[in-house]
């Protein structure tokens, strides 16, 4: 018994670390591309593929649902927050590889809502293209919870727990 308590705390300090790790690498791109693109004020050319382009998302998911009216902005905020709250606590009902996944998609979650509530958008930057087409600009709080939710799907289809 007191051997699975003391499992369960690793994992609960592990999901810990992983959120703060995906939130500051996520605040490090951020800040660093935020001053790059104010310094020289343009996009980067990275590639024929990908550039580096600052853009502020007022909506939701992939600039999804933007506007400027400022209460819904804000219900929506603190929705997002609420689904934050409600993220944790399914993480700490979680297997220890739920844990790590839900740890990643609250990290890149709550990289998002410092975002809304800091500058009241979210900085996104990464240009994905083939030639004239473009992906919707994203970040790498945007690629944590891709990553999450994209391995949760894949666990929930084809993990199967022992009975």
């Amino acid at each position: 018994m007191l051997q699975n308590k003391i499992k369960v705390k690793k994992f609960d300090i592990f999901s810990l670390i992983i959120i703060i790790l995906t939130f500051g690498l996520d605040r490090l791109s951020k800040v660093y591309v935020i001053n790059l693109i104010e310094k020289n004020q343009s996009e980067l050319f990275i590639n024929d593929y990908l550039n580096i382009t600052l853009n502020w998302n007022r909506g939701i998911a992939f600039g999804l649902l933007s506007f400027n009216a400022t209460t819904v902005y804000h219900l929506i905020s603190i929705l997002i927050l609420t689904i934050i709250i409600y993220l944790i606590y399914l993480m700490v009902k979680s297997d220890s590889f739920g844990k790590i996944l839900f740890a990643l998609i609250i990290g890149g979650a709550v990289g998002n809502l410092f975002d809304r509530f800091t500058y009241f958008a979210v900085a996104d930057f990464i240009d994905f293209h083939i030639e004239s087409y473009h992906w919707f600009t994203f970040n790498l709080a945007d690629i944590f919870i891709s990553i999450g939710i994209f391995l949760m799907i894949i666990k929930e289809l084809f993990y199967k727990q022992n009975l």
